[in-house]
């Protein structure tokens, strides 16, 4: 996937412009964001009035009412929030399987809600990982949307993955909150619960992308097979027959409805989907639906 063809149509970029990025929980940055949170703090955003206390600020006494009531008031303003979107991009080997392989999916996805929380001057981290997570620094402002695509463009299939290790390496240097999208197959032989109860313990908002290729959800395959882990190079030799199909699909769905299962008990949002579904259809609809763009 070529840095010739673009991630997103232009048509497609025109309709994302109207959204934005919500985070359910409200948190303030370090630095003045764009976004009014619901604490009250010293902004331009006026909120209410209240009686003024010893020790108040007398830079916010109204000295209006004071003449008209005279009582001593404060003015309270709303506090900007500084709001961070991470989208943490699974880029070890197996994520290059599929025709869309599941990486360019994945991708194709990051570019959009990248650009959707750039519209909106949110901070946005983009990173690939397969073991050790890898990005340009935060970006912030529709103008810097060319780096994001630069660099999904440049990410390519690497490595045997390790999915925990990458979320703790990026667990223990992301410093905004906000909101984080993992956008992978989670086929890591290591699991993904330790790196998910990274990500839990910075109390942010999470979304969980679950990207398969049709061919993994319904094999073609028939017959006699040797087959090779793309990852880490271990082979098997079996024979593809109707039951071991039908238990194969079975054992998939039971890997599915764990992760799902995993992500719902904390809070977590998950979302399985299939490079054939429409991506546009995917950032359009399905995560409208669970409340990630409005």
């Amino acid at each position: 996937m070529s840095a010739t063809i673009p991630l997103l149509e232009p048509e497609f970029l025109a309709r994302l412009q109207r959204l934005e990025i919500v985070s359910r929980k409200i948190f303030l940055g370090k630095t003045k964001g764009e976004r009014l949170s619901k604490r009250k703090g010293q902004s331009v955003e006026f909120a209410d009035f209240r009686n003024y206390c010893v020790g108040d600020d007398l830079r916010f006494l109204d000295w209006n009412l004071f003449a008209r009531l005279d009582r001593l008031f404060l003015r309270i303003f709303l506090e900007e929030e500084d709001l961070h979107v991470y989208l943490l991009v699974d880029n070890s080997l197996s994520m290059g399987f599929g025709s869309p392989a599941k990486l360019h999916y994945a991708k194709q996805v990051a570019a959009a809600l990248g650009f959707v929380a750039l519209c909106n001057m949110d901070r946005v981290v983009v990173e690939g990982f397969n073991d050790k997570p890898a990005g340009p620094p935060a970006l912030r402002g529709r103008r810097t949307f060319w780096r994001l695509t630069s660099f999904l463009d440049t990410l390519e299939p690497a490595g045997a993955g390790d999915f925990s290790q990458a979320l703790k390496t990026f667990s223990m240097k992301a410093s905004g909150k906000g909101v984080v999208v993992i956008l992978s197959d989670f086929l890591d032989k290591g699991g993904y619960e330790t790196g998910l109860r990274y990500l839990l313990a910075r109390n942010m908002d999470i979304y969980v992308i679950q990207i398969l290729a049709p061919e993994e959800v319904d094999p073609p395959m028939t017959g006699d097979l040797k087959l090779t882990d793309i990852e880490d190079g271990d082979m098997a030799e079996v024979t593809i027959s109707a039951p071991l199909l039908k238990r194969y699909k079975e054992t998939l769905n039971a890997f599915r409805g764990k992760l799902q299962d995993f992500c719902t008990r904390r809070g977590i949002n998950y979302l399985f989907t299939t490079t054939q579904v429409p991506f546009d259809r995917l950032v359009l609809n399905y995560l409208r639906n669970r409340g990630l763009v409005r």
